[in-house]
């Protein structure tokens, strides 16, 4: 399936959840985590016809580059320095082994730039889970792999509302931000869901 699809399902739904993503935000951080998170992807659908014409690792150091310039506060070069991370370590036609160990690489990355672990209420907490699944699906089987991706990164962001928050602005929160899903990750979960969608439809 062409990129282009991806990544025009990927920006679209975080449009379409801006305000969902917001009143997240509002309960355990600045509350413009939706905002920032639209702006990227706004920027992102503007340049959909250059992206076209670029391959998938260009296409994606490009998206990098474009959050981390548009994105406000810490998103930018969180999502930023993964997807700049993914398009240096992805073959041109990745399987999903290529997947799981560039996601690792991302993680690592992530865990570098921001000081946070798994665990600590991030998306690092939907990216890792993705991951071990991704690694592991050679021996499950690929049988609806996308959607049991999807399903596992919609469950690892609901599961955040359970966790103590480490790191960030809800830190500051203590137990009061039990309870509630983290914003990051739930964007997070979005994209990985609207990809995995597209790639059902497209079969």
């Amino acid at each position: 399936m062409p990129h282009i699809a991806l990544i025009r399902a990927a920006v679209k739904t975080l449009v379409d959840h801006a305000d969902e993503l917001t009143a997240l935000d509002q309960a355990i951080g600045d509350g413009d985590h939706g905002l920032n998170m639209k702006r990227g992807a706004l920027a992102i659908q503007a340049r959909l016809p250059e992206l076209e014409s670029k391959s998938l690792n260009d296409a994606l150091k490009t998206m990098g580059m474009i959050c981390i310039s548009t994105i406000g506060g810490s998103s930018g070069p969180v999502f930023g320095t993964l997807l700049v991370t993914l398009a240096r370590d992805l073959p041109p036609a990745p399987g999903h082994a290529d997947l799981a160990r560039a996601l690792g690489t991302g993680i690592t990355a992530l865990t570098r730039l921001g000081k946070a672990e798994v665990g600590q209420k991030t998306l690092l907490d939907v990216l890792d889970p993705v991951r071990r699944l991704l690694e592991d699906s050679g021996a499950s089987g690929e049988e609806d792999l996308p959607a049991r991706v999807r399903q596992c990164a919609l469950d690892a962001a609901q599961a955040t509302a359970q966790m103590d928050a480490i790191k960030g602005r809800a830190s500051f929160l203590g137990e009061r931000a039990l309870g509630h899903v983290d914003p990051g990750s739930r964007s997070m979960a979005l994209i990985i869901g609207a990809v995995c969608d597209s790639l059902r439809i497209s079969k």
